[in-house]
């Protein structure tokens, strides 16, 4: 967490982080593990505190720039979020009990977890940022644009290439 002294030093900034801590930790654990998420949303609120002078009103909201520097420190941690995704992909059921629905509903979804887990990391840096900030983060393409200091066009056909790359993976009909 931002220790008491950074709101006291700018008590705006202590809004901001109330009105927005919370947001971007879910979407961080959504990216990584939950045990990291704490962490790295205290970074979050830590870059853009000390950055706080770049940020422009002019440009757009607060939003989406906290989710472009959350974006950012997942990207950090992008080779373990890879290693986690495949991991998933190929995980069997977990061992547990003997109760067949339970032992079925456990097959089920582990089987559509590493089936989604291995289309995501299949996926360009590019494509699953898109994708999870408007699926985990409920941005807009207009805000997925900001965070990720990409034109609106480029989130559009990212989202494409990444919809068309899950359907094939998943096998999904169009």
């Amino acid at each position: 967490m931002i220790p008491p002294a950074v709101t006291v030093a700018d008590p705006g900034f202590g809004t901001v982080f109330d009105a927005h801590y919370q947001e971007i930790r879910r979407y961080i654990g959504r990216r990584l593990d939950l045990a990291v998420a704490e962490d790295l949303a205290a970074e979050t609120f830590l870059i853009a505190f000390r950055l706080r002078h770049r940020f422009d009103p002019a440009q757009g909201s607060i939003r989406p720039w906290l989710y472009g520097i959350a974006t950012k420190l997942i990207g950090r941690h992008r080779r373990a979020e890879l290693r986690r995704y495949r991991a998933l992909a190929r995980a069997g059921p977990p061992p547990g009990d003997d109760a067949h629905e339970q032992v079925l509903d456990r097959i089920t979804a582990v089987t559509t977890v590493g089936r989604l887990s291995g289309a995501l990391a299949g996926l360009s840096k590019g494509e699953r940022d898109v994708i999870l900030l408007i699926a985990y983060g409920g941005l807009t393409y207009q805000e997925v644009a900001e965070a990720l200091g990409v034109a609106y066009g480029t989130v559009a056909s990212r989202l494409n290439r990444a919809r068309t790359k899950l359907r094939e993976s998943l096998g999904v009909p169009e």
